[in-house]
């Protein structure tokens, strides 16, 4: 498989093999005009398997979604072909409007404009839980 190099974009590298979709859903990159490609599975000496995520454009990334989905990736910023910037994601201690709580008796269910905001309870678990009912989010 050949994947051509960009000249002006952002790479997320060291993805955990299987959560590059969901990064991808989760960054809105399926509604973007320029070219996005995933890749899936590939090896890795360091992680043994990995996805990418390679956008061609210079656009701006949630690093609080990357952080959420995997605080282990890196994000790679790429100007006239060449490596300028290498950012590593800390999880971020507050998620807002990314994710949904799934409890149907949360407030956020019925109040359509409040905000849906989780907030991080156990780093070590990587668990978050919502702001207004404590349910754990996925």
């Amino acid at each position: 498989m050949n994947i051509d190099s960009i000249q002006n974009g952002v790479v997320i590298d060291h993805i955990t093999a299987g959560c590059g979709m969901k990064l991808y859903h989760l960054l809105g990159l399926d509604t973007i005009e320029c070219s996005v490609a995933l890749i899936r599975n590939v090896g890795s000496k360091k992680m043994g398997r990995k996805d990418i995520i390679k956008i061609d454009a210079a656009i701006p990334v949630n690093l609080d979604v990357i952080g959420y989905v995997d605080p282990d990736a890196t994000v790679n910023v790429i100007r006239d072909g060449q490596l300028v910037e290498k950012k590593s994601i800390p999880m971020p201690e507050q998620l807002v409007n990314v994710i949904q709580c799934k409890n149907p008796r949360c407030i956020t269910s019925c109040e359509q404009e409040l905000a849906h905001v989780v907030r991080l309870t156990d780093r070590e678990q990587k668990v978050y839980r919502c702001i207004y009912c404590e349910t754990k989010a996925n």
